[in-house]
């Protein structure tokens, strides 16, 4: 039976222009470390150790296979850029919010689900730190504790589109794949689920298909067919 909505983030619960969004991250972090390194660098730097989290088998956290590969691109230790980062997503990170909106629909189809009884997971790729994730949540009008479960950065230890990935979220809610639906709206990180045997739901709003791969999503719609989606769904027992 199904008893649990594994969420994505960015362009799901949280709609954005995505262009703009990696326009002002990358902008604000220049400013951040202005003086520290040449802005260019450092977006290059943070793509190229980005890149390695995707490439990594080693049962590392992403944030240790990052911060190694940044180190190494540095040439030098970053203990210091270990602080400025955590300092950027207390600071100028907010100004990244110009980019997103909040969507009434999936404020009221995570209520409604809750309500319902159906338990909500944050499943966005662990590409950022736990903070940063929070940061998000909140521009999308939620609070990181209505969720069971949100993957980070600094606790998983590999990424979408990985199926280790998906397995790692449901060893770590302690859910069988028949159990859940993720809820995405990128087709090549998000479908994947579904090879593990967990059903989904692709959002068209903000849509990512940079490779045109086929749609082969369980259930397609917007965020107004998702809330309808769950206002049909079964009462189950609360937890």
């Amino acid at each position: 039976m199904k008893n649990t909505f594994l969420f994505d983030l960015d362009g799901t619960l949280l709609p954005m222009d995505f262009d703009k969004f990696m326009k002002l991250y990358f902008y604000n972090l220049g400013v951040h470390f202005h003086g520290k390194i040449d802005p260019e660098l450092l977006a290059k730097y943070i793509l190229l150790a980005t890149e390695k989290i995707a490439t990594t088998k080693n049962n590392e956290s992403n944030e240790t296979v990052f911060m190694n590969h940044f180190e190494e691109l540095i040439g030098e230790d970053i203990t210091e850029y270990r602080k400025m980062f955590d300092e950027y997503y207390d600071t100028l990170f907010d100004n990244v919010k110009d980019s997103t909106y909040k969507s009434i629909e999936m404020r009221k189809s995570v209520d409604l689900l809750k309500e319902k009884g159906y338990q909500v997971v944050i499943a966005t790729n662990p590409l950022f730190p736990l903070k940063a994730n929070h940061y998000r949540l909140n521009w999308a009008g939620f609070e990181p504790n209505e969720f069971l479960h949100i993957t980070s950065f600094e606790e998983s230890t590999s990424c979408k589109p990985h199926l280790e990935y998906y397995q790692e979220v449901l060893k770590k809610i302690n859910k069988s794949p028949e159990e859940c639906i993720m809820v995405g709206n990128d087709i090549f990180d998000d479908l994947p689920a579904s090879n593990l045997g967990i059903e989904t739901y692709l959002i068209t709003d903000c849509l990512v298909n940079k490779y045109e791969l086929p749609n082969t999503a369980d259930y397609t719609g917007d965020y107004k067919s998702f809330y309808e989606f769950v206002k049909k769904l079964d009462y189950i027992n609360k937890w």
